[in-house]
């Protein structure tokens, strides 16, 4: 789950009444999207669902939720507003938030069929000259598609839709596999996952980072209110303790790994 940067969230969230005593927490109360796989659901299938029941079992504490849709006014309406205490995935060093360490690190990829064999991984390669490709609005691989000077080939898909109706993402992947695209280049979890979960004949790879281009990459942590230090050191704390069970969550889940020198993590098998 990605949180877009506000000024305007930043200032409720600096401006909350302070928070429970840490004596007092009974709950790991979480705040998320309803119907946002592989993130989160209601049913609790997602693998930040997952994860929050891990960290809540290891501090033995229950875990509820704040439902809320992962648009505008989802952190003023949820954290900012006390009504929950933990959002499970942001980007970190972003400043709506306090984050906490991070827990995994991940990108984004290009997108073939398997079939088609191709291994390159720069839009700079010729082989992509010629192809149309399938693209989420707004996102940092515009920014090679601009730069090779692709943008004629460019099938556009919405970045904001109503995720219990359509997911852009799942809906790219499965017209590559049909063939209405050629390349798709998609959020490394959202790849992963659906890539795996729709048994689709799809390859995916880390788009290259090129030189003076936007950053493909992100580290993802955990975000608390700002006041919340010691919440903040706590949370961390057990993102640490529990990280090798973390990443069998996220690898289970297919989504693809980086580790700190940017190169990917096998999975094992």
């Amino acid at each position: 789950m990605m949180i877009i940067k506000g000024l305007a969230a930043a200032a409720v969230l600096l401006c909350s009444a302070a928070s429970f005593a840490e004596g007092q927490r009974s709950e790991l109360r979480v705040c998320a999207d309803p119907s946002n796989l592989p993130y989160s659901a209601q049913d609790q299938t997602g693998f930040e669902n997952k994860i929050a029941a891990l960290l809540a079992e290891d501090m033995h504490l229950t875990v509820s939720y704040t439902w809320f849709p992962q648009v505008t006014g989802f952190v003023r309406n949820t954290l900012g507003a006390q009504k929950c205490d933990l959002v499970m995935g942001t980007v970190s060093g972003e400043d709506m938030m306090a984050n906490t360490t991070a827990y995994y690190h991940t990108g984004y990829m290009i997108v073939t069929r398997t079939a088609d064999k191709i291994t390159a991984t720069s839009l700079g390669d010729p082989i992509f000259k010629d192809k149309k490709i399938g693209l989420i609005a707004r996102t940092p691989p515009v920014d090679q598609v601009v730069k090779h000077d692709l943008t004629r080939q460019v099938v556009p898909y919405d970045l904001v839709t109503d995720t219990r109706v359509v997911q852009a993402p799942r809906e790219l992947l499965r017209d590559l596999a049909k063939g209405e695209v050629d390349v798709a280049l998609v959020w490394g979890p959202q790849a992963g996952y659906f890539i795996k979960q729709d048994k689709l004949p799809l390859t995916a790879a880390f788009l290259t980072q090129e030189e003076g281009g936007a950053r493909l990459d992100y580290h993802i942590a955990m975000g608390v209110r700002a006041i919340d230090t010691e919440w903040r050191r706590q949370i961390s704390d057990e993102i640490v303790k529990n990280q090798a069970k973390i990443q069998g969550i996220l690898l289970e889940y297919g989504v693809p790994l980086l580790d700190e020198q940017n190169k990917p993590i096998k999975t094992k098998g």
